[in-house]
């Protein structure tokens, strides 16, 4: 049976995931497109810049859905040395993201809002349970 700290890493988990996924539309349909043209435009790039720099832009996105489905997968699946593990991998990913995304915009954002509660209940998540019945 889980309990509310399994239930607060399954949900940073999905509010990271879910977060990843909007931003990789929103980087795909908003930023992607805009470099690609602008690259074109100004030069004729190498093809191996244009294939990369896509990548590159989109290396946050992997890494956000990549730790919400390690948490998720950590809690379901596996025991606590497991869930301390991703939720290394997925706060690090998450609290860089907040505090570069807060640094970069300078006002609330859905972004990194969204980051922040993740990483914090990551933080709840690991917390030892307090009154534990022995």
């Amino acid at each position: 049976m889980m309990d509310l700290h399994g239930a607060a890493l399954i949900a940073a988990g999905v509010i990271g995931g879910g977060t990843a996924v909007s931003h990789g539309i929103l980087l795909q349909r908003l930023v992607v497109s805009r470099v690609d043209a602008s690259l074109t435009a100004a030069a004729t790039p190498s093809a191996p810049m244009r294939r990369l720099i896509p990548l590159l832009l989109h290396f946050t996105t992997f890494n956000w859905l990549l730790s919400g489905v390690a948490l998720i997968a950590a809690v379901i699946w596996y025991g606590r040395e497991a869930q301390l593990a991703a939720s290394f991998f997925a706060g690090s990913s998450f609290l860089f993201g907040a505090l570069g995304a807060l640094w970069g915009v300078r006002r609330l954002h859905p972004g990194w809002v969204l980051m922040a509660v993740a990483f914090a209940l990551i933080v709840w998540g690991n917390m030892p349970a307090t009154g534990s019945a022995n």
